[in-house]
């Protein structure tokens, strides 16, 4: 079945552009043009929102706020300010992605399509990609239905989270670059900055510390992220 796209923005026009890239692609939208109408369509369960920052009638940010309140749908962030600040802010509060304007329809698609892999549990580089459960002491997570535990208990991740989490559990011995981690999470290539990374994984501790797991992954100053000594035992 089709997957449906969420397109958030006042700009009529954007939204115009960004609906026919999608269409293009094969995926149904629906549009909404200030916050409270997309917080209503939101409540229609689309498959991946695309969320702008500068919106009347609350803004972005506090649109992903309320949603991920109570629910891990996909948000790609879409925002006129290319300042580093407001993109680590976003992933920060849960956004799987960031494109600045003006953009390329083709990139945003592009974007798009590489979460939706992820969401399907599809990733683009499936060499090394697991299958079935993953279990590294009392982390488990379910690579197939995308869910992971500790110690029995859910933890709610986002798509990008999950990702993450998984590479590092596949080989939990093995130290992986911010390069190495954008790469299996979307492909060569990918623009994506460390820092973006790094915003994720500061959210995956912060989600596990609330379950006593404060260590889950390891920093390697100056290579990278391996999965930590608690998860591997």
């Amino acid at each position: 079945m089709p997957r449906t796209i969420l397109v958030a923005d006042d700009d009529p026009h954007i939204r115009q552009l960004l609906v026919f890239a999608l269409a293009k692609a094969g995926l149904d939208t629906i549009e909404a043009g200030d916050g409270e109408a997309t917080l209503a369509a939101a409540a229609s369960a689309p498959d991946l929102i695309i969320l702008d920052i500068n919106m009347p009638r609350m803004d972005g940010i506090a649109v992903c706020r309320r949603l991920r309140a109570t629910s891990d749908v996909p948000i790609l962030f879409l925002s006129s300010r290319d300042d580093e600040l407001d993109r680590v802010l976003g992933i920060e509060l849960g956004a799987d992605d960031y494109v600045t304007k003006p953009f390329s329809p083709r990139e945003v698609v592009a974007r798009v399509m590489a979460i939706l892999r992820r969401v399907a549990g599809r990733p683009p580089l499936v060499a090394e990609a697991a299958t079935g459960p993953l279990r590294c002491g009392r982390l488990s997570l379910d690579t197939e239905g995308w869910q992971a535990h500790w110690a029995g208990q859910p933890v709610a991740l986002t798509v990008t989270e999950f990702g993450i989490l998984r590479t590092l559990a596949t080989m939990p011995a093995k130290v992986f670059s911010r390069d190495a981690i954008i790469d299996r999470l979307h492909g060569p290539g990918f623009a994506i900055t460390d820092r973006t990374i790094d915003s994720h994984v500061r959210n995956l501790r912060a989600k596990f510390a609330r379950l006593g797991a404060a260590d889950v992954i390891e920093t390697r100053a100056g290579i990278g992220y391996r999965l930590g000594a608690c998860g591997a035992t």
